[in-house]
């Protein structure tokens, strides 16, 4: 027998670990469509997963063990049906700063602290979903995190320019950077700059032409679709046979070296403290912008299809993600936009999708790693540059601009701090613009004196509409719930109307669009009420909401209050002022 008690269980356990939800329903027509789009998905993550590691100064290989079992234990945990997780370009190119100390001494501290990152992200973002702090990403601005993402986009593509010349270069901006590419033009390696030049043109015809290139062809839209995905999986192959066959042209160009056959070892990571405190700051970075990228890219994909994903859970699941990415030796993971985008279009039903993908990462490492090992590396950057390119937004700029001059000096600020000092400071910067922007905005919320539109109940802006106004009572509205940074302004908003408006007998606060007062602003409601009871002015307040209501009630100010509360802004003006009356009156 079901009991109430065990529902309520059971509805706790489904919430918190939605595969026992999802699993209850699951059949033979849904696994058919997840494994179809596994595979597809499976073909584009192989080349990334090596790129994005290769980005991150790391072995080609740590990218392919962060995307096995991080992508199981998202689909125990994730709410979305088409999020994609494993490593991520930005992701990655914030983990190669954060460990380039430690890869200086020796790549084995390098992947031990790219371990370490994967494990404070985790943790941060587990702690993050446990306290509900989902609401946060709301704070960072669009621009802001636009003018982050296409400056770490141009570094990204930048530092991948060296090795499609054929030799190495290094920076950690594009000062740097660009001084020392600038200073190896003299290596470049003919045959690698040929086919680079081959590899990227193929890339982007596929990506603007090619899936009606293949539609020309007379395919079907679907497998068109799959065959113009599956793309750089064809180059990776082509380009591993050119190596192995030892032409002399392609003599000298560099390949990603050996790759360990097998699985990973679990372990769990290295319990350095020095090296925890050190990466802390670099993981909560990498955790924030994951977060954004992944919950942005997962809530556009559940909007279009009209499913709901739960922002605090995600904070959960990808956090026991990257915990698993750590216990398998990998790197920071996030959700990768493309990839989970060519996941939803290729029919991803349920988060099984990302079982599916694993398992054909776990094929690939046990079979095709040996082989991989001659893999050139401009193939690999070539997929970074087209791919990142295609997420740098100049419109952003011209849009931003339009629209706020606040906004667009905050995403001048990011974008140029991103490019010109590090990626650190972009994104530190960006954040606290964000916030700085927010704060700035609700400390000054706006204010109207409103008026009422003749004939009727309605009260609007004197300086938008057509309104009748008493001369001895001014009305106030605040379109802001009040709190601290606000209340002064409000104060000093209220005194400078009773000064410029001597015959005032009444001032009315109009509260429609206040749904919260804390402590301070409710001193400040306080000093108000004394000041304009000494000069001997009606303080009024109209249309409190109910919990802010319920909130008044519980202070002196109801009752030192030497006006009323009044249900409506029209009851307030009928009560204070000679008004006609409507005709239903």
């Amino acid at each position: 027998m079901i009991t109430v008690k065990n529902m309520a269980k059971s509805s706790v356990l489904t919430k918190y670990i939605p595969i026992m939800d999802w699993s209850r329903r699951y059949n033979k027509k849904l696994a058919a469509g997840d494994a179809v789009a596994a595979v597809i998905v499976t073909l584009m993550l192989i080349p990334q997963a090596l790129a994005y590691s290769m980005l991150a100064g790391l072995p080609a290989y740590i990218g392919l063990y962060a995307s096995m079992l991080p992508l199981v234990v998202y689909a125990i945990f994730g709410t979305s049906n088409s999020l994609a997780v494993g490593p991520v370009a930005v992701a990655a190119l914030m983990t190669a700063s954060a460990i380039a100390p430690y890869s200086a001494n020796s790549i084995e501290m390098g992947m031990e602290a790219a371990v370490i990152l994967a494990s404070i992200s985790g943790l941060l973002l587990l702690i993050f979903g446990v306290l509900r702090l989902g609401f946060l990403a709301n704070f960072l601005s669009h621009p802001v995190i636009s003018g982050f993402i296409s400056g770490a986009s141009i570094i990204i593509a930048t530092s991948q320019l060296p090795t499609l010349l054929g030799y190495s270069a290094n920076g950690g901006n594009m000062i740097t950077l660009g001084s020392s590419i600038i200073d190896g033009i003299g290596q470049i390696h003919i045959s690698t700059l040929i086919m680079s030049v081959i590899t990227i043109v193929l890339l982007v015809i596929s990506r603007l032409y090619g899936t009606r290139i293949w539609i020309s062809f007379g395919l079907p839209v679907f497998l068109a679709q799959t065959l113009n995905r599956s793309i750089p999986a064809m180059l990776v192959v082509a380009g591993t046979l050119i190596m192995q066959f030892n032409f002399a042209w392609a003599k000298g160009v560099q390949t990603i070296g050996d790759i360990p056959t097998g699985l990973p070892k679990l372990s769990f990571p290295l319990i350095d403290l020095n090296m925890w405190h050190a990466l802390w700051v670099p993981a909560l970075l990498i955790t924030i912008i994951g977060y954004v990228e992944s919950i942005s890219v997962a809530q556009s994909l559940a909007k279009k299809r009209k499913e709901r994903i739960n922002p605090d859970q995600e904070f959960i699941a990808l956090g026991f993600a990257n915990i698993a990415s750590a216990v398998s030796s990998g790197m920071p993971v996030a959700g990768g936009v493309s990839r989970s985008v060519v996941n939803s279009d290729a029919g991803a039903l349920t988060p099984a999708a990302g079982i599916f993908t694993a398992i054909g990462m776990v094929v690939a490492s046990m079979m095709v790693t040996k082989w991989l090992g001659s893999l050139p590396k401009f193939i690999l950057s070539a997929t970074i540059i087209v791919a990142v390119l295609s997420i740098v937004d100049f419109g952003i700029f011209r849009k931003t601009l339009r629209l706020s001059i606040k906004d667009f000096l905050a995403l001048v600020i990011t974008f140029g701090l991103t490019l010109l000092v590090n990626i650190e400071w972009g994104i530190t910067i960006g954040v606290l613009l964000s916030l700085g922007l927010h704060l700035y905005r609700s400390s000054k919320p706006h204010t109207a004196i409103v008026g009422q539109i003749a004939g009727t109940e309605h009260f609007r802006n004197v300086d938008r509409h057509k309104v009748e106004v008493c001369p001895t009572v001014v009305t106030l509205r605040v379109d802001e719930s009040l709190y601290f940074a606000n209340a002064r302004f409000l104060e000093d908003r209220v005194l400078e109307l009773i000064a410029n408006n001597p015959g005032t007998k009444h001032l009315v606060l109009m509260c429609t669009a206040v749904n919260d007062i804390d402590g301070s602003a409710l001193e400040v409601l306080e000093a108000i009420n004394h000041e304009l009871t000494d000069l001997k002015i009606g303080f009024h307040l109209s249309e409190v909401k109910g919990p802010v209501m319920d909130y008044l009630e519980r202070t002196d100010l109801i009752r030192t209050l030497n006006g009323k509360i009044f249900l409506t802004q029209y009851k307030a003006y009928e009560e204070l002022s000679c008004i006609k009356k409507t005709s239903s009156d």
